[in-house]
């Protein structure tokens, strides 16, 4: 099989030294040194940036056997070699404030210990300042300063308002040093999810370029399809041989499972994590996903009653990709740093540029929309597929029984505590199943959650339904009122080129019922 599959390397040194298999990434990386001093790249959790951080600081410290055989390998003058500062946040304590102050100031300590160098008994963020110059003056060499996941403190408190706020006023006066350290700089790059004003890497460094959306870096992270038939090629015939598919099948199963990510929307990447995974373990399934649920993301949605990101794709322009207040920042561009949304489409007008935004593949749009239908109904996220086999076979077979019994399970599932007397809540609830059960969503409802009727579409099928919420009326006589909603509003006739079945479907609490009818074509 020859060299192996770097799931969960971070390092470099150990990826090249131990037959590790390293999609080479150095042209980005080359081209980056030599065109500017300043960077930031934004990317979401687990899709390379640490060991991207790492290579640079190989690189800068002159590790020339590592880059043997790669692009960079006879452009780079390995007679430099420069004094690195390399701080990773996902390494230090922040739980409180007191932990993060604590952590600066011992880092600091052992930077300088490295050095044998002695710091005035100062705050961490002069001591930083105070490190870097006194680096450059004992080695003749300008330094080099690489920070991961610089807002970590941060994002990881975005339900916790005070230590969120905490933590922004410490790195704002630990990033504002290097302003004053430029002389003493040779390069800084730093990596993080979101770009978050207040924090003054971005206010004090003027000259910072975020690379984030730039062409020239949309593949510096993630493989591409050209990178992932290349370098993977004896583990991809490997499991499409396991699982009697052709190359080009499992290839294309491969791409709707874990490719989509973009952030120029033109070049498309896989997720790394999620792709190594599979080719090792040769199944299907959400690897990127389970490692870090979207706890606080999904309680947005739901408390917005906000679920448009998830059932169809976003409009949008650059604004939503500016620096943001952690402690108001919006859904969309929330979803969007974080990897549940992605570019899929850009275009210029008159020299701007607008966004079509969307969940990025199957893994993450199926996930996610089981977690958010778990936060909805309470039902056992573990329990819903076979749930799902049932409900699809039910639609289509026009069980209406055996529906109706399903959608009872799920409402039974929700504390009392939780109902909402609110038809949209019954709405998102539907609507999230329905999803999940692998409709396409249609209709005005996306726009007005709760008011109007919803169309789905699944290949040949067309449901055209409309649900009803009353805390009083009789279920039978909501349900005559939704179907003749249909009938009357005939959202239907749009959709007659395939079989078409009206849905009504009535809430009362905890009590459901269906009913369905086959459009008569004739």
């Amino acid at each position: 099989m020859g060299k192996k599959l770097p799931i969960g390397i971070q390092s470099f040194s150990v990826l090249r030294k131990d037959n590790y298999l390293y999609v080479d990434k150095t042209e980005n990386i080359h081209q980056m040194i030599t065109s500017g001093r300043i960077y930031f790249l934004s990317r979401p959790r687990r899709f390379g940036k640490s060991l991207l951080v790492s290579a640079l600081d190989e690189l800068f410290s002159g590790s020339k056997d590592l880059f043997d055989g790669l692009f960079i390998f006879d452009k780079w003058d390995w007679s430099q070699k420069y004094p690195v500062i390399r701080l990773d946040f996902g390494n230090i304590a922040f739980k409180t404030s007191a932990d993060l102050e604590l952590s600066l100031t011992a880092f600091v300590k052992s930077i300088a210990d490295k050095y044998s160098l002695s710091l005035s008994d100062a705050p961490y963020s002069y001591q930083f300042g105070e490190l870097i110059q006194k680096i450059h003056q004992s080695t003749g060499q300008q330094v080099v300063i690489l920070v991961d996941e610089y807002d970590k403190p941060i994002t990881d408190h975005l339900s916790n308002i005070e230590t969120l706020t905490a933590n922004k006023i410490i790195l704002h006066d630990f990033y504002q040093v290097l302003k004053a350290s430029d002389d003493h700089i040779r390069f800084i790059f730093l990596t993080g999810v979101s770009k978050f004003s207040g924090v003054s890497v971005f206010s004090a460094l003027n000259n910072l370029n975020d690379i984030s959306l730039d062409w020239d870096y949309a593949s510096i992270c993630g493989y591409t399809q050209e990178e992932l038939e290349n370098y993977f090629t004896d583990y991809i015939d490997k499991v499409a041989k396991q699982n009697n598919l052709s190359r080009s099948e499992l290839l294309d199963e491969i791409r709707i499972w874990y490719n989509g990510y973009s952030w120029d929307g033109e070049t498309f990447v896989y997720n790394p994590f999620s792709t190594l995974l599979f080719l090792s373990k040769r199944k299907f399934d959400n690897y990127w996903f389970r490692t870090g649920t979207p706890t606080f993301l999904i309680d947005i949605l739901k408390g917005r009653n906000q679920l448009k990101p998830v059932l169809e794709s976003i409009e949008t322009d650059s604004n939503s990709f500016d620096s943001y207040d952690p402690v108001n920042i919006g859904e969309i561009p929330l979803l969007f740093q974080t990897g549940y949304l992605t570019i899929k489409r850009k275009t210029s007008i008159r020299m701007q540029s607008f966004y079509t935004l969307d969940i990025p593949n199957s893994e993450v749009r199926i996930s996610f929309t089981k977690y958010l239908l778990n936060s909805y109904s309470n039902y056992p996220v573990e329990q819903l597929q076979p749930l799902i086999f049932n409900m699809q076979k039910q639609i289509r077979d026009g069980d209406i029984s055996g529906l109706e019994q399903n959608l009872k399970m799920l409402l039974a599932n929700i504390p009392y505590k939780l109902h909402i007397k609110n038809e949209s809540y019954y709405h998102s609830l539907f609507l999230l199943l329905m999803k999940i059960l692998g409709f396409d969503i249609h209709g005005e409802i996306l726009t007005n959650i709760g008011r109007v009727d919803a169309v789905w579409k699944q290949s040949d099928l067309t449901v055209v339904a409309e649900i009803k919420y009353h805390s009083r009326k009789k279920l039978d006589l909501l349900l005559d009122e939704a179907m003749k909603q249909i009938r009357d509003r005939k959202y239907y006739e749009a959709y007659l080129d395939g079989k078409v079945v009206l849905m009504a479907i009535a809430f009362t609490g905890k009590g459901v019922k269906c009913k369905m009818e086959n459009v008569n074509l004739t």
